[in-house]
């Protein structure tokens, strides 16, 4: 069997630092927690027609696992490098904030998905984005989460094409930057009408 990621100790060993490369699936294990210490990862479930459902976005500090789970199946890929640690769930003392996080940022989510617009959506995703994973650059906040249109689309419900469309639109209005490796530059102040 081939390994889709690489460690500098046993992969299962807890509490040693794993290194995944970007678009590696974090092992899915029952009674075992994975702590991101650098980079990002998506979840995310399949439906029967094979429909990808995103069902969140993690970077450091965050905590995610199988065990947090019901849905099968339930995928962890990383979208950049990630270093994490295998944390033994009943050895997590934070399983209640964990649980907490895992609420709010499904409820967020939620939320955002539920308007009836892409373009809405979208810009609203960019700036949940900005919030919860940006950095402040000379232009407004940067994404730099490698996020690529696909992964716009699959975490918006919406196809590749549509999210490629109103990137452009958005960048024509100055809305957002797109540098390379998929990263964009949100400009906050210039979207106050999306909240409308």
């Amino acid at each position: 069997m081939v390994s889709l990621y690489s460690s500098f100790a046993d992969p299962l060993s807890k509490n040693s630092k794993q290194l995944f490369t970007r678009r590696a699936f974090l092992p899915e294990q029952e009674n075992n927690l994975w702590k991101i210490e650098a980079g990002f990862v998506r979840t995310f479930t399949y439906l029967e027609d094979g429909t990808t459902v995103a069902l969140g976005l993690w970077g450091p500090g965050d905590v995610i696992g199988k065990a947090l789970s019901k849905l099968e199946p339930h995928q962890m890929e990383c979208l950049t490098k990630v270093e994490a640690v295998i944390l033994p769930l009943e050895e997590w003392p934070q399983l209640t904030e964990t649980l907490l996080a895992h609420i709010q940022q499904a409820e967020e989510l939620m939320v955002i998905r539920s308007y009836k617009k892409v373009d809405t959506m979208l810009i609203k995703l960019l700036a949940w984005l900005s919030n919860k994973f940006g950095s402040e650059v000379e232009k407004g906040r940067l994404i730099d989460m490698r996020l690529t249109h696909e992964d716009l689309a699959e975490m918006l419900g919406s196809t590749r094409v549509t999210i490629t469309r109103i990137l452009g639109q958005f960048e024509q209005e100055g809305l957002i930057d797109r540098l390379s490796l998929h990263r964009i530059v949100l400009r906050e102040e210039d979207i106050w009408y999306y909240e409308i």
